[in-house]
């Protein structure tokens, strides 16, 4: 059965149904399990024949899904059994019929006409459907038959063949071994001074350094040496508009930085200055205005994301005083100016190089292709670290096979699928969503939720948007959900990931943020989930759809969640989320923090992106010890 010819001939004349029979029997008669090996080289059979597509037509008509996936449901709390558990799902994940993506067209759902292409056109709808009875036709017949060509012995087939079940750390690529002793590198630590420095414990500057100081600003400025200031460029509040540099040099006189970069510590807050926040706040909404008359196509305002005014925890935090008088009339909604005054009055001022109003101005300035109009929660109110440290999250054992089997249970018992879709990103329309069930949103920067289908009461499949004018990237996920129950688990899985395996294996958590909490003062991304893992699923994509690369197969991320309130609006992400204005705002505070006697600060716009906004360059360096020529040549 090694070749295709005799796995066509086992075919044909019937074998693999005798197979499954034959399986059948061992199964129910070994009940002490004396003999596995047996049970085991009949699924090796059947998972040759099933290599070609004659035998995986066959097998799903004689009903093996259903035979395989009933059998094993009593294996699975035997680790004895594991030869045969593994086989099983081997053969169960070949099998399943290849289905495209619940989506109207694979590629990104945004399209930009790219400079010097002027035949570039949208991709028309419904191509991704129409490739199920040619291309995947092809697909199927050669697709997987190059797996277990020319075996030698039974011990090279045995081995795990699908590179996403791999999950022993032990395995991944070996760490460098140092060439040399440790005890030999010591010698080279003066050379290195910030690998054994504590930064977190800056002291204040030396009687020495004062008096150098002083001595510098009463040196003579030598003109044969230009350092760029204040004075002599051209120094727009607002970056957004038609400037080429901003930059900061030597200007004894200006005293108006808030907070120095070295009293940002773990165990302070800043102190802010009323007089400077109040004008810093002025000038960012003139920012805003002076973008907005600039740039009339973007005259609107970005807007925070509504919070649940019906949900008791905003009414007590907001209304303690008449909570019970509340009436909801209004669709359990606030204006968004009205709820951006009510959160920046709660706002603490304590996170370390965010100010909301500087993010708004940048936000209002940015130029996207979906011209998003609502802020994230978490991109406004900014985040601490976290208060501690979290390790690898223990991988459960058997948590992939189960969640294959899941996969199996929806084909084998479709009617327990609900097949809901309550987030469409390409809807002209939302509607609203039904109750008890999750409500998605991701029309902000970063954001990337395509389509969200609820499958049973408390899981849902989610598609990700691609990247611009492309159908690939799919790794990277940022989205909202609310309207939750507290402790309830709930399933989410990213159906269209491309990487054969990922860290989500190897005990990598995705990081979630709570708006309730942020207000209770823990504005934090915390790493979250369980039942974590990563593994191809059913779902193609046709040679079109795939960038020339025929069946291209997807992966599916998997994880379970309990939000931690009734009621909340969460934010899921893959990673801690760092946004184009999130970056241009913390160039801003740090530029009004900075002390230009020690800081040298030079901002360059290097270029325009393809979608219009700057790209910014910076020169950061220390200022000259003095005006003399020596340090001004090495300064230069």
């Amino acid at each position: 059965l090694f070749s295709e010819s005799n796995s066509r001939q086992a075919v044909n004349r019937g074998y693999l149904g005798e197979l499954l029979r034959l399986y059948q029997d061992w199964h129910h008669n070994d009940v002490s399990n004396n003999y596995i090996y047996i049970r085991r080289g009949l699924l090796l059979c059947l998972k040759h024949i099933t290599n070609i597509q004659l035998g995986r037509e066959t097998f799903l008509g004689s009903q093996g899904m259903e035979v395989l996936f009933t059998s094993v449901q009593d294996s699975l709390s035997c680790k004895n059994l594991d030869p045969i558990i593994t086989t099983v799902i081997q053969i169960l994940r070949k099998c399943y019929p290849k289905e495209c993506l619940p989506v109207v067209n694979a590629r990104s759902s945004y399209f930009f006409p790219l400079p010097g292409n002027a035949k570039a056109e949208p991709p028309c709808e419904g191509s991704e459907g129409k490739w199920l009875e040619g291309e995947f036709s092809d697909y199927e017949s050669d697709g997987e038959e190059e797996a277990e060509k020319d075996l030698d012995n039974e011990d090279v087939d045995s081995k795990e063949e699908d590179y996403d079940l791999e999950t022993d750390v032990n395995k991944l690529r070996s760490r460098p071994v140092l060439d040399r002793p440790e005890e030999e590198l010591g010698q080279y630590e003066a050379m290195c001074p910030e690998l054994s420095h504590n930064f977190q414990e800056l002291e204040s500057e030396s009687e020495e350094e004062k008096s150098l100081e002083d001595r510098t600003e009463s040196l003579p400025s030598t003109p044969s040496h230009f350092i760029p200031s204040a004075t002599s460029v051209k120094h727009p509040n607002c970056r957004c508009r038609n400037q080429s540099v901003t930059e900061m040099g030597l200007d004894p006189g200006k005293k108006d930085f808030k907070v120095p970069l070295q009293s940002w510590t773990k165990k302070e807050k800043c102190r802010w200055d009323p007089i400077d926040e109040e004008r810093d706040i002025v000038e960012a909404s003139q920012d805003a205005d002076s973008c907005e008359e600039e740039n009339p196509a973007r005259s609107h305002t970005p807007t925070l994301r509504p919070l649940p005014k019906e949900a008791a925890w905003y009414k007590k935090m907001f209304y303690p005083e008449c909570e019970a008088s509340i009436n909801p009339s209004d669709g359990g909604r606030l204006e968004s100016s009205d709820i951006v005054t009510n959160l920046l009055e709660k706002h603490q001022g304590d996170i370390p190089f965010h100010i909301p109003h500087f993010y708004i101005a940048r936000a209002k300035c940015v130029k996207s292709i979906p011209d998003y109009k609502d802020l994230a929660f978490p991109d406004f109110w900014g985040h601490q670290p976290p208060p501690y440290s979290k390790p690898m999250l223990e991988r459960k054992y058997g948590v992939q096979r189960d969640k294959v089997l899941d996969d199996v249970r929806r084909l084998i018992r479709p009617g327990d699928v609900i097949g809901r879709t309550v987030f469409d990103l390409e809807a002209s329309y939302s509607s609203p969503g039904a109750p008890g069930c999750l409500t998605f949103f991701s029309k902000f920067e970063s954001g990337n939720l395509r389509k969200a289908i609820q499958v049973r009461e408390f899981e849902y499949d989610l598609i990700m948007n691609a990247d611009v004018n492309s159908n690939q990237h799919h790794q990277w996920f940022y989205f909202e959900v609310r309207d939750m129950k507290s402790a309830v688990p709930y399933r989410f899985n990213i159906i269209n990931c491309e990487k054969f395996n990922s860290q989500f294996n190897y005990g990598m958590q995705l990081v979630m943020y709570s708006v309730k909490e942020a207000l209770q003062g823990r504005p934090c991304w915390l790493r979250a989930g369980h039942d974590i893992c990563y593994y191809k699923n059913h779902y193609c994509s046709s040679a079109a759809a795939g960038g020339g690369m025929r069946g291209k197969c997807y992966y599916t991320l998997t994880f379970s969640i309990k939000f931690p309130h009734k009621d909340d609006v969460c934010y899921l992400a893959y990673h801690y989320p760092y946004t184009y204005s999130t970056m241009m705002s913390h160039l801003d505070v740090l530029e009004q923090n900075r002390n230009p006697k020690k800081v040298y600060w030079r901002q360059q716009t290097l270029c325009q992106t393809l979608g219009g906004n700057p790209c910014p360059l910076l020169t950061i360096t220390a200022m000259p010890d003095s005006k003399k020529r020596d340090d001004l040549e090495q300064f230069c």
